[in-house]
């Protein structure tokens, strides 16, 4: 028994077993985590994309983009009034944009289907997403693939000329609203973690506490009739 238990034959062997297990961890697990990278990297990507898209063309809330002349008065300079402050949140799952705030000439619930797929699925689209053909009528589908209006929330923002709003009463391209862009319910899987140490499944991309923000230029799609960015004028 003290020879067999002295005896480290085969010691080397159960060495290598340990180590080849903590080994094949951090391999897989790298790649795991890479796969994530490039997930999240594709998906903020996206998110950028739609955010561009969303300041220029048709809002997703319908009737948003005549508030500004909607709140004009029947009397007084259209200087003369402040712009009105508002928070429209649009949320592709649900498929309802909500306002709070003011909120004149908005539909209740409104929600404009179209406008969200041209932010998704990209201009001139047939709603789906489909090969691009260049840069300008790309979606956030084409650099996300496998996006769709379920997993989009997009908030219109205007705090007032009062603390800082921008544009003005009457304008004729719309408010100015600050625009986010968020992703929702779209989450990556960890395969070989998942298995091994049970990771659970992470958001991809920003989310709704961290969106993309930009701000509204004017609020219409009619550039998107055109052949291209270098076409005749509406």
């Amino acid at each position: 028994m003290l020879r067999f238990a002295r005896n480290q034959d085969g010691s080397v062997l159960v060495e290598a077993t340990v180590m080849m297990t903590i080994i094949f961890v951090f391999v897989l697990g790298g790649i795991d985590f890479l796969f994530a990278f490039y997930q999240w990297n594709a998906a903020s990507k996206a998110v950028q994309l739609g955010a561009r898209i969303a300041a220029v063309s048709d809002p997703v809330a319908q009737g948003l983009k005549g508030l500004s002349t909607a709140v004009v008065g029947t009397s007084g300079n259209p200087g003369d009034q402040t712009m009105p402050s508002f928070t429209v949140t649009c949320d592709g799952h649900a498929a309802t944009c909500t306002c709070t705030g003011t909120c004149t000439g908005m539909a209740t619930n409104s929600y404009n289907a179209a406008a969200m797929d041209t932010i998704v699925y990209g201009r001139n689209n047939s709603g789906a997403c489909n090969n691009a053909g260049g840069v300008y009528f790309a979606g956030m589908c084409n650099m996300f693939p496998g996006l769709t209006p379920d997993n989009v929330k997009i908030v219109y923002t205007s705090p007032g000329n009062a603390n800082g709003g921008l544009g003005y009463v009457g304008r004729p391209d719309g408010p100015v609203p600050t625009v986010q862009v968020s992703l929702q319910r779209v989450n990556f899987t960890f395969y070989f973690l998942g298995g091994l140490l049970g990771f659970g499944q992470r958001q991809v991309g920003p989310s709704a506490t961290s969106p993309t923000t930009t701000t509204g230029e004017a609020l219409s799609s009619c550039a998107q009739l055109l052949t291209g960015p270098t076409g005749p004028s509406c």
